[in-house]
């Protein structure tokens, strides 16, 4: 196996046979919970290298290219490493570690994710590697806009 597969599959995830993209967002939320652990700066850098490194393995391990012909959409179930990125994207709204944060992260990223209103599902029409990436990222990031302004209202904007 490849490094950029191994990459793709989200160190494996992506084999799961049923929900890969669960299986994949799982994996973002463990290497989100280690990384916060340390900071919410290392937890920054970790999801920035995630996208980095996933638009290259998404590239390199499924031979398409950055953006797909009109009309033409290919995601890969198996390719899960989007969802490992935009996961750790969401859990940016975290000030620490915590089961009920992590789980509230999760559950809005697969909500966007799946649903993909808007620009999410716009960037998921694009295809090619970019479009890929493109719509978990958009999903981590609302998730991460609805935390934040959740935390704003419960706890006040500070």
């Amino acid at each position: 196996m490849t490094v950029s597969r191994f990459l793709a599959l989200g160190f494996g995830a992506g084999l799961v046979p049923k929900a890969p993209g669960t299986a994949g967002s799982l994996v973002g939320v463990g290497l989100g919970l280690l990384l916060l652990a340390q900071s919410r700066l290392l937890l920054a850098v970790g999801a920035c290298v995630a996208v980095s490194a996933g638009l290259w393995a998404t590239r390199a391990a499924t031979g398409q290219p950055w953006r797909a012909a009109k009309g033409r959409h290919d995601d890969p179930g198996w390719v899960v490493i989007d969802e490992v990125a935009g996961q750790m994207i969401a859990m940016l709204a975290l000030p620490r570690p915590g089961w009920a944060g992590a789980l509230a992260a999760f559950a809005l990223f697969r909500v966007f994710d799946i649903a993909k209103p808007g620009p999410i599902g716009w960037a998921d029409r694009q295809g090619g590697a970019a479009g890929i990436m493109a719509d978990d990222v958009l999903a981590g990031v609302a998730a991460l806009a609805v935390l934040l302004g959740a935390k704003a209202v419960l706890h006040g904007v500070r």
